[in-house]
């Protein structure tokens, strides 16, 4: 297998809840690091939404692996960045034997 060619730098971001002074919590996406990747897009469909366009797209994202505990590998609940467009994790598989990179399973929700 051939490595991967990562030529996207992506912000990982991690949501991160803060006492909101009333007794609640104010949730907000704070960045992790960046990482470069790889982008595949997979399955795309449209759908409508309270009357607008919506557009889900599936993408396949290679990012080089890191150690687990490392606050730089990402999991599902976190998200990558490209500017405006955001990619959550759904999940997160090893792509290949050694361990040297991985395979985040993204979804990509756009609304016109």
């Amino acid at each position: 297998m051939r490595p991967p060619r990562l030529n996207r730098l992506l912000v990982l971001e991690a949501q991160e809840s803060v006492a909101d002074g009333s007794g609640g919590f104010a949730g907000g996406w704070v960045a992790v690091g960046e990482l470069w990747a790889g982008i595949d897009a997979r399955t795309g469909r449209a759908r409508d939404e309270a009357g607008h366009p919506v557009s889900d797209v599936t993408l396949r994202i290679v990012v080089r692996a890191a150690p687990q505990g490392s606050s730089m590998r990402p999991v599902p609940g976190q998200r990558f960045r490209d500017g405006a467009r955001i990619f959550a994790i759904r999940a997160v598989a090893e792509r290949d034997a050694d361990g040297r990179y991985m395979t985040c399973f993204t979804q990509e929700e756009l609304v016109a």
